[in-house]
């Protein structure tokens, strides 16, 4: 398992970091990630939650939040992308 150290960045970095990050990763990859901001603990979950990561765990030590998450399947990758044409 790697890991991820984002301490000393602030939100929204930390959640656009971890995104760029997972893309280079393949389905079911386990990724360690350490953050300093304290928000972190909200944005991180819900980033994950919402396009289809899994949080592992969480734990706290030092002034450092770490999160194991596991890569899934993103829910914007497989939502189809098909245009509406607008009503007039």
């Amino acid at each position: 398992m790697s890991t991820l150290d984002l301490a000393g960045l602030l939100c929204p970095h930390v959640v656009l970091r971890l995104a760029d990050h997972l893309r280079t990763l393949p389905p079911g990859a386990r990724l360690a990630v350490i953050s300093t901001d304290p928000l972190s603990a909200i944005d991180v979950p819900f980033y994950l939650e919402k396009v289809g990561h899994r949080l592992i765990s969480r734990s706290r030590s030092d002034g450092r939040i770490t999160f194991v998450v596991e890569r899934g399947l993103d829910k914007e990758a497989s939502t189809s992308t098909s245009a509406e044409t607008p009503a007039r």
